[in-house]
């Protein structure tokens, strides 16, 4: 499934609707999965993709043809880099293939950990 060129997304559910049913079950299931960890936290697009702000972005995360990429930032990725293991990953994205379960537990972690890491104040700098 690719999305066309120039395609902008106003929504999550319009973002959604882009994709076959069994990649948007896939993707509710991760959207269902983050607000429930942030039941504060503001669903946006961003990058034309879906997001979740508190403070600032938490986490993004999108759909493609053979798996789910969700993108923790690259604090979120190298504080859990150790559970990425088994799936592809970088500095900033992790790949969870679409024919294997979802790691509904390990996203809650990641989205927790972003929460507080984005809730600590910030040190300004001299």
């Amino acid at each position: 499934m690719e999305i066309k060129p120039g395609t902008k997304f106003k929504s999550v559910d319009e973002y959604f609707s882009a994709f076959p049913a069994s990649t948007r079950k896939i993707l509710q299931q991760v959207r269902d999965t983050i607000k429930k960890a942030a039941p504060s936290a503001e669903e946006v697009i961003s990058y034309n993709m879906p997001a979740f702000k508190l403070n600032s972005v938490l986490v993004y995360f999108a759909g493609y043809t053979n798996h789910i990429g969700f993108y923790p930032t690259a604090s979120g990725i190298e504080a859990f880099k150790k559970e990425f293991s088994t799936y592809k990953w970088s500095k900033g994205a992790v790949q969870f293939p679409v024919d294997e379960p979802l790691p509904l537990q390990l996203i809650t972690k990641i989205v927790e950990f972003r929460i507080a890491e984005t809730s600590k104040p910030k040190i300004k700098k001299k």
